[in-house]
């Protein structure tokens, strides 16, 4: 697994409900629209930093020929989000749904690990569940978002529920190597969370084994070490994630760049 990167990323991965609640359809519209997404938004405001003036002054200009673009809505938003101005950038991103429902397990992305407004998140990933129940944004499945929501809220048997069930519908249908780090990861912070150490600790050393050096599974495989008895094992094996830390692994989300993810550690407040 490699080190932390910085990666900035404009477009999400969605694999969801796309080109379902289009308002303007037909072929003359959606000229007249791309005509206008080229123009403001790939002649215009891509060519900048999108935390520029310049950005949103193009987007502007594009919505005021067209109200009803999604894209130029979402876009708008984007950037809010990755200066943590939530509340605003769903105003715009609720505008982006209105006109495109493609957009609506974005929407639930950004809910679940951006606003943390789990329970919203939910809302919007059941509805999108209803339009395609093996859908996918930002690499993971919906479920697994919604096992992250139900974690956030403490629902922790909900949470184990959904994310199990997850990991072995993709173990039975693409086998083991299909399975991210991240989802062990969590099912292993659900066991840990429900006083489960040994099931715990052995998926812990599951997501090790994809991600040898993630420091955040070796600190609470520590926890868990140190939860059974042995201290010194469970601090030594915590001191190790912290220097893996220190070399830049740890949870590698494309996002992870603008937001800590559920139950990211935050070394700074960890004394060894």
């Amino acid at each position: 697994m490699s080190k932390l990167f910085l990666f900035i990323s404009i477009l999400p991965v969605v694999t969801s409900c796309k080109g379902q609640g289009i308002l303007n359809p037909d072929s003359s519209s959606k000229a007249k629209q791309d005509s206008i997404i080229e123009k403001y938004l790939k002649q215009g405001a891509w060519k900048y930093p999108y935390f520029s003036k310049e950005w949103d002054a193009y987007i502007d200009a594009g919505l005021k020929q067209d109200s009803t673009i999604a894209y130029l809505w979402q876009q708008k938003a984007m950037p809010l989000f990755k200066r943590r101005k939530y509340e605003v950038g769903l105003l715009y991103l609720n505008q982006a749904v209105k006109y495109d429902k493609f957009w609506l397990d974005y929407r639930g992305f950004i809910k679940c690990i951006f606003a943390k407004a789990y329970k919203d998140a939910l809302v919007d990933f059941q509805e999108c569940k209803k339009r395609n129940s093996n859908g996918h944004i930002m690499d993971h499945s919906y479920d697994f978002y919604m096992a992250l929501c139900y974690l956030q809220l403490n629902d922790f048997h909900k949470a184990l529920s959904v994310l199990k069930a997850d990991i072995d519908k993709t173990e039975k249908e693409n086998g083991k190597d299909w399975v991210h780090y991240l989802d062990l990861f969590y099912l292993g912070i659900i066991y840990y969370e429900l006083g489960e150490y040994d099931k715990a600790i052995i998926t812990f050393d599951s997501s090790l084994s994809k991600y040898s050096r993630f420091s955040d599974a070796k600190y609470f495989k520590g926890k868990c070490i140190i939860l059974k008895g042995d201290y010194d094992k469970g601090i030594e094996l915590m001191k190790e994630g912290k220097k893996d830390f220190e070399k830049g692994y740890t949870i590698n989300e494309d996002n992870s760049l603008y937001e800590l993810y559920p139950y990211q550690v935050n070394w700074k407040m960890v004394q060894l």
